[in-house]
């Protein structure tokens, strides 16, 4: 099978000199336990492209874990920082406020679902988002309780630990963990049982769900329910409708906020600003970062107003959170996304990945499921005569794919899943060879098995 390139280009080897020098000062002085997914040194990287050290061009379809909705170093955002820092770095908010910080606030309290008043915190990084809507959904109810679910994944802190489910590599001998914190079942529609319709599946773990309340914790005890309307790392799991709304419903019976964690969802990513609006919810509070700012790190906690004035002053907060230069950065991030439609676009970009997969499908068996909301897919591997999850081969294609010019991510509790997080921005020529190159590399590694 012959790909014609025009973007990817790995004419020398991955580990070129250049390389070579860096990944040995890397072996020196950065911890083993800083996971790297690419064996490669970015030079330079624009759009959906990525250029290494010794001269190799790979198309991105990992985008920082998300983080580069709008591609990388888009002229907007690279404009706005450089106009912000001969302005001032950092004064840090708690000491002198400025507007842009202001500005972000007002923006998010518009565009997030809910027409209700709304306020927000700004952060440094997603577990930081997660920590400080714990702390506010604790501070208003006055209770302690915090539900999460299988596979779900909220940060590497101590409490991100304690509510993410997958052990390795997040959590093996890192306890003890958090107390107050409790795991429900979170639907996985590929394993639905032999039969049951979509519809009494999701009925189904609704009723899962109001058992665990009788099972394990009091909704008299819970300050709030965190969910990922679509999971990221348990392996770009999209629950039933009704599941989410039925969870919802519950909490608003029983008091207890719900906590959408919008990290990797949001700004554009699954064809709506936010997933949330897919479920038809709105929630009391909301996570966000990853591609709120092209790259920069801030992360924001938005919510109900009168929840989010529950802590006093002092009780929330930190020396950089809502960095001037991340304001910025977001503020002409939501800019570019809302004039060149980008949330449609991640639709398309979803139809196609998607239509492209699906064929694929009815010839490679280890395809056991095509999924995805918007432009957050993935394809899931399995052995087919078993359905034990494939890992290995998972492993092997993304590993093919890097040498090959493309850059991908695994996911899923198996790590068993191929996930998709283009650049929204990717051209419509860029994803097309992009896909040629994976199916090749898909191909090519299922008929060396056979061999």
């Amino acid at each position: 099978m012959q790909i014609a390139r025009k973007f990817a280009s790995v004419p020398s080897k991955l580990q070129g000199g250049r390389t070579q020098e860096l990944m040995d000062k890397r072996q020196a002085f950065v911890p083993r336990g800083v996971g790297n997914n690419t064996p490669i040194f970015v030079e330079k990287a624009e759009g959906a492209l990525i250029y290494d050290v010794d001269g190799n061009v790979f198309i991105d379809f990992a985008g920082a874990i998300g983080t580069q909705n709008v591609g990388h170093c888009p002229p907007e955002v690279v404009k706005a920082v450089q106009a912000q820092l001969e302005k001032y770095i950092h004064p840090c908010f708690h000491v002198a406020m400025y507007e842009p910080y202001l500005e972000l606030a007002e923006k998010l309290a518009q565009m997030t679902p809910g027409n209700f008043p709304k306020k927000t915190i700004f952060l440094n990084s997603g577990a930081e988002a997660v920590e400080n809507a714990v702390k506010i959904a604790r501070k208003f109810t006055g209770k302690s309780g915090i539900v999460s679910f299988s596979r779900g994944f909220h940060g590497r802190t101590l409490l991100g630990m304690s509510l993410t489910s997958k052990v390795r590599p997040y959590k093996f001998q890192m306890g003890p963990f958090a107390p107050a914190t409790y795991k429900a079942q979170f639907p996985y529609p590929l394993n639905r049982p032999q039969g049951m319709s979509e519809t009494d599946y999701a009925l189904y773990c609704v009723g899962q769900f109001q058992d665990f309340l009788y099972t394990e914790v009091a909704p008299e005890e819970l300050a709030a329910v965190i969910m990922e309307p679509i999971q990221g790392e348990g392996g770009f799991i999209v629950p039933p409708k009704e599941f989410v709304q039925g969870v919802y419903e519950i909490c608003k019976r029983n008091g207890i906020l719900f906590i959408a964690d919008e990290i990797q969802t949001g700004f554009g990513r699954t064809g709506e600003m936010f997933a949330s609006t897919h479920f038809g919810i709105e929630p009391d509070l909301m996570t966000m970062s990853k591609s709120i700012a092209a790259g920069l790190p801030i992360s924001a906690v938005t919510g109900r107003s009168e929840i989010m004035d529950a802590p006093a002053p002092g009780e929330i907060g930190g020396t950089y959170g809502g960095s001037p230069l991340g304001c910025v950065a977001a503020l002409a991030v939501i800019e570019k996304m809302e004039r060149e439609n980008l949330v449609e676009r991640s639709r398309v970009i979803g139809e196609t990945i998607r239509g492209f997969f699906t064929d694929l499908q009815k010839t490679v068996p280890h395809i056991a499921e095509v999924r995805g909301l918007g432009a957050m897919c993935a394809i899931e591997f399995v052995h087919p005569d078993t359905n034990v999850p494939d890992k290995a081969n998972a492993a092997a294609i993304q590993k093919g794919c890097y040498e090959a010019g493309v850059i991908l991510l695994s996911a899923g509790v198996h790590s068993n899943v191929i996930r998709f997080l283009t650049p929204l921005v990717i051209t419509d020529e860029e994803l097309a060879e992009g896909l040629d190159i994976i199916q090749h590399v898909i191909i090519e590694q299922y008929a060396e098995e056979r061999k």
